[in-house]
Order: structure tokens, then C-alpha cells, then sequence
């Protein structure tokens, strides 16, 4: 199998042999690149295999991985090949890396938090957290897409207060519906426009870093009740 993106992947420099390690696809924005968004989760790099993924579209000075007829208007085929084709990286990265299959996890910004949001819905108990910024979820794909039970799925949701994209109100939308199916979710509105902020950084690291203490605390109470 052939990766369907170019892509650039950050290992921890001290990886264990036969030790699985959980995963973040990091997704961008359009007409950015893996690195803007790789940039944030610096400081995760020796708890998480890190991978950016690049839009296989040329967009203005970056990448994307849809073009769009006008906001909140993707164009319909280029969106659904974008989900394919992402989801078979996720495959590929699978298995070809020592990640975990059962903490895998997506975070991305506009473009990419539009794709995650997606993603999670299509593929269900294979990811186990998302960190959608200032996106929104399509209608068609809430009506038109096979969607998979998300009940178990961990989310951080993040919206610009004065985002003239995607509008405070697309933010509560978003929450509105995904806190009705998932396990767990945290709302976070930033006082920014359409921007990832230093706060927001320093808020998803951490975030992130809670999932992998609940994950320790997990394995920790199996171990006990295995060994009672």
C-alpha cells in the first residue's frame, strides 16, 4: 500500500521496540501546510507519533485538500475523494508505523477541523479523539454519509469568537451536536477571528496530554483487576 499524500512524520526519539504509541493526524488549513499545523503539537513529540498530512491540492501559497465554490460550499466530488483518501492514510499510516489502533486521533484547523469533524463520524471507534478549530460539520454529511456510532470519542472543540468564516453561532451548531453523541467534550471560545492563538495552542497540548494521564489510569486499573 501506497501513501495517498505526501506527508512528514515525527517519531519519539526514544521509541521502545513492540511498544505501540498513540497517533495525531494533524490536518491543515486551506492554503497552509502539515508544518503550520504540526508546529503546535511540538512539545507532544516524545508522547505522540506526530503526523502531518499535506493536502494533495495547490491553493494560493499552500496546499488544500478540496476546493471550495464559496464558503461552507465544498465542491461535492473533490470533498468526497478528500475523505477517502484520507481515510486510507490512516490505513497506510497504521501499518506502517507502531501506532496503537486504539488511540488514534485527529486535530486540524478550518479545512482540517471540517475533515476531522467528518472523519470521526465515518470511521467511528477507530479514532478515539478529535481537536476540531473553527470549522463546521456539512450538512450532507449529517445526511447523506454512513455514519458510525461516536459515543466513545473524546473531543475538544475550539471556535474564534469573532471568526468571520465560520460565525459563533456555526461554533454552539457544532457542540449542539456533537455533546448529544460523544463520551466527552470541552467547548472552548477563544477571543480571536479565523486564527489559532497562543492560548489555544497551550489549551490543546494540554488537552492532549490529559487523554494520554487517562489512558495510564486506565491501563493501570486493568492491570489491578487482572491481577486480583
Amino acid at each position: 500500500m501506497e501513501s495517498s499524500y505526501l506527508y512528514n512524520i515525527k517519531l519519539p526519539i526514544q521509541m521502545e521496540k513492540d511498544k505501540k504509541y498513540p497517533v495525531i493526524f494533524a490536518l491543515h488549513g486551506i492554503g497552509y501546510n502539515e508544518q503550520n499545523i504540526l508546529d503546535l503539537l511540538e512539545d507532544l513529540k516524545e508522547d505522540y507519533i506526530l503526523i502531518g498530512i499535506r493536502g494533495n491540492l495547490s491553493y494560493e501559497d499552500g496546499y488544500a485538500y478540496y476546493y471550495l465554490k464559496g464558503y461552507g460550499n465544498p465542491e461535492r466530488e473533490l470533498f468526497d475523494e478528500s475523505v477517502e483518501k484520507l481515510r486510507s492514510f490512516i490505513d497506510f499510516a497504521s501499518n506502517h508505523y507502531p501506532i496503537d489502533p486504539d488511540r488514534k486521533y485527529l486535530i486540524g484547523f478550518s479545512q482540517g477541523a471540517i475533515l476531522s469533524m467528518t472523519l470521526a463520524l465515518v470511521l467511528g471507534d477507530s479514532i478515539k479523539g478529535i481537536v476540531p478549530m473553527n470549522g463546521y460539520i456539512p450538512q450532507f454529511v449529517k445526511e447523506e454519509y454512513r455514519l458510525k456510532s461516536i459515543d466513545h470519542l473524546s473531543v475538544y472543540l475550539c471556535q474564534g469568537a469573532a471568526d468571520p468564516i465560520f460565525p459563533l453561532n456555526i461554533g454552539q451548531e457544532n457542540y449542539d451536536y456533537l455533546r448529544k453523541q460523544v463520551d466527552s467534550i470541552k467547548y472552548t471560545i477563544y477571543p480571536t477571528a479565523h486564527e489559532i492563538s497562543d492560548n489555544n495552542k497551550q489549551d490543546v497540548v494540554a488537552w492532549l496530554r490529559q487523554e494520554l494521564e487517562k489512558n495510564i489510569h486506565k491501563e493501570s486499573n486493568q492491570f489491578v483487576t487482572k491481577n486480583k
